[in-house]
C-alpha cells in the first residue's frame, strides 16, 4: 500500500500497466502531477497491477523497430514520428525517453518483483526505477542481474530479489491478477481504475486526471 498524497478524501487507484509501455510512463507521470496539484484534497492509495504487452517475447527480447513494424504495420517514418511525440510528452512531464532504445523485453519477472514490492511497501519506488531503467537508461528489464540491481536501487533487499527471480515466487499471483483484469475487459494500458469503478484509459493530460479525480472524490463525499 502506497500513498502518493496525504490528507483529504481517500481514493483507491489501481494502475494497470507494463514497464515497457511508454504511454504507461506518461500516464503515471500525469497522474502523479495531478495528485500533487490536489495535495490535501485526495489521499491516494496507489497499486500497480500487471499487464504484459508482449507475453510471448523470448528472453532475449526483440528489436523494437522490427517488433512495432510487425505488430502494428508502422513505417519507419511513422515510428520516428511516434517516438518524437512520446519524447515530447515525456519531456513536458519531466520524464526522459532515450533516443537509442533499441529492444523490447519480456516483463513477467519484473511484474513478479513489483508484486513483492507491493507487499514490502516499496512498489512506487520500484515502478519508477524500472521505468527509468528501461526508457531512460535502455537497460534489459528481463535480465535477472539487472532486475536485482534495480530492486536494490529502489530500497529492496537484493538477496531476496535474487531468490524470488530464481524461483517461481509470485508467478501464480501475477497471472491471477492479469486474468482478473482481462475478465474486466482491460486489453490496453495504461488503465487507471479509481475506487474499483471508474476507468481512465491512456496517457491522459494532467488536467484530465485532475478533473476526474475531483469529480470522483466529490461523488464519494456527496
Amino acid at each position: 500500500m502506497n500513498a502518493t498524497a496525504t490528507g483529504g478524501v481517500p481514493l483507491r487507484i489501481d494502475f494497470v500497466s507494463d514497464v515497457v509501455c511508454p504511454w504507461c510512463a506518461i500516464g503515471l507521470a500525469s497522474l502523479e502531477r495531478a495528485l500533487e496539484r490536489m495535495q490535501g484534497e485526495i489521499q491516494a492509495e496507489l497499486h500497480f497491477r500487471p499487464f504484459e504487452l508482449n507475453p510471448q517475447l523470448p528472453p532475449e527480447g526483440e528489436d523494437i523497430a522490427e517488433h512495432l513494424q510487425t505488430k502494428y504495420g508502422l513505417s519507419p517514418a511513422q515510428l520516428a514520428e511516434g517516438h518524437e511525440r512520446i519524447r515530447q510528452r515525456g519531456a513536458e512531464l519531466g520524464f526522459t525517453f532515450a533516443a537509442d532504445r533499441r529492444r523490447i523485453y519480456n516483463t513477467f519477472d519484473a511484474h513478479r518483483l513489483l508484486y513483492w514490492a507491493r507487499l514490502e511497501g516499496s512498489q512506487v519506488a520500484l515502478k519508477h526505477a524500472l521505468l527509468r531503467a528501461y526508457f531512460t537508461d535502455g537497460r534489459d528489464v528481463s535480465d535477472h542481474d539487472t532486475l536485482v540491481h534495480i530492486a536494490g536501487m529502489a530500497g529492496l533487499a537484493p538477496d531476496r530479489a535474487h531468490d524470488i527471480l530464481a524461483s517461481d515466487a509470485y508467478a501464480a499471483e501475477v497471472r491471477a491478477e492479469q486474468q482478473l483484469y482481462s475478465r474486466k475487459g482491460i486489453n490496453a494500458v495504461p488503465a487507471v481504475i479509481i475506487e474499483q469503478r471508474d476507468l481512465i484509459s491512456g496517457g491522459q493530460p494532467i488536467e484530465v486526471f485532475e478533473r476526474a479525480l475531483r469529480q470522483i472524490a466529490e461523488r464519494k463525499t456527496g
